[in-house]
C-alpha cells in the first residue's frame, strides 16, 4: 500500500468527525508525533503518527500547492 502524503499547514479529512462536527484539521507540527487543529473551533491535538496515517482519509487543501 502507498503511503500518504501530506505537509506541514495542510488541511486534511479525517475519518470520525470532532465533536464539534467539524472533520477537516489543519497540520500545524510535524515529527514522530503530529498536531492537527480543528478548523470549525481552532483546538489542538497531539497524536503519533501512525494514528494519524491511519485515520487521515484525504488532503483537502495542500499548503505546498498554494504558495505556487
Amino acid at each position: 500500500m502507498e503511503r500518504k502524503v501530506f505537509g506541514l499547514g495542510d488541511i486534511v479529512q479525517m475519518k470520525k468527525p470532532h465533536p464539534c462536527g467539524s472533520n477537516e484539521m489543519e497540520i500545524i507540527r510535524m515529527g514522530m508525533d503530529i498536531r492537527i487543529k480543528c478548523v470549525g473551533c481552532q483546538h489542538s491535538v497531539l497524536i503519533p503518527r501512525v494514528k494519524f496515517e491511519k485515520n487521515m482519509k484525504k488532503v483537502l487543501k495542500s499548503a505546498a500547492a498554494d504558495e505556487q
